[in-house]
């Protein structure tokens, strides 16, 4: 998936490694204005209580409640933990490897590996990417040797979904199953904005082994960059060098990287922006 996010933020697979650092801030600027927007909408109250209600107690109730940061906060964790991670972000992007803070589960299996590799690649919310970047690559007439029209539009289609399906089976499912590594993405959860957001995006290079131990990821690193070397086969010849596929590979990890964030924070934007709905994250199937 994140090989084919960074061709429609940037259009061309022609662009430079210079490139990857404004990738990556602009992830971490959308990321920021959501949770700024949900910080917006979460009222803050302050504690205000007399002695002469604490004297009354259980004998008259108190006119007004009013809360403290310290129980709103403690109101936000039940709250985290009524709203876990969604199978999908706003119902058009998949979260199938996101794991809600504080879940325990059992080592991933290979079939379960395959299986989240599939979900990402095959659910209805996959097609979603591939069919806003066919679009947006043929208006820009990113590869000219496609065409245009339905026949072009179908030719920028099947690449963007074959970018995306290559990369989702390198890295959560070959490459895994060789290093024995976990995919699945273990969500944080508690701490400051930045003690998080750092912890997300060490995961493009940290991962947990099958035994639970943190190791070097592996399957990220070697299995997006055999995804960007794979993805130059089926391009036209003019596309296929090494600067592009070492640029398609660092595209990819930071990437990746900055999803890892967004899964970070999303239970919070979708608690807070839209009080765990369904329609917010289609989550429940």
């Amino acid at each position: 998936m994140a090989n084919i996010i960074s061709k429609f933020i940037f259009g061309s697979r022609k662009r430079g490694l210079s490139w990857l650092p404004q990738c990556a801030l602009y992830s971490m600027f959308t990321v920021c204005v959501l949770i700024f927007a949900a910080e917006l909408t979460t009222p803050s109250y302050a504690q205000s209580a007399s002695a002469g209600d604490s004297a009354r107690g259980a004998a008259e109730a108190p006119s007004a409640q009013k809360y403290t940061l310290a129980g709103s906060s403690a109101q936000s964790a039940t709250s985290e933990e009524q709203v876990p991670q969604t199978k999908r972000i706003l119902g058009v992007l998949p979260n199938f490897r996101a794991i809600s803070a504080g879940q325990k589960l059992p080592p991933q299996s290979v079939k379960e590996k395959f299986v989240t590799a599939t979900e990402d690649s095959f659910d209805y919310s996959s097609v979603f990417i591939p069919a806003v970047l066919a679009g947006y690559s043929m208006g820009t007439n990113a590869t000219p040797e496609f065409g245009q029209g339905a026949v072009g539009y179908g030719r920028y289609f099947w690449h963007a979904a074959a970018d995306q399906t290559s990369e989702n089976y390198m890295v959560e499912f070959v490459v895994p199953v060789i290093a024995h590594q976990d995919t699945r993405y273990y969500t944080l959860g508690s701490g400051g904005f930045l003690k998080r957001t750092g912890y997300a995006l060490s995961r493009a290079v940290v991962t947990r082994s099958d035994s639970g131990a943190e190791v070097f990821n592996v399957s990220e690193v070697i299995g997006a960059g055999a995804a960007a070397g794979f993805s130059s086969l089926y391009y036209p010849s003019r596309e296929r060098s090494f600067a592009n596929t070492g640029t398609e590979w660092g595209l990819d990890i930071g990437i990746d990287a900055a999803a890892f964030v967004a899964k970070e924070f999303w239970p919070d934007i979708n608690r807070r922006l839209f009080h765990g709905s369904k329609a917010a994250g289609n989550s429940a199937q």
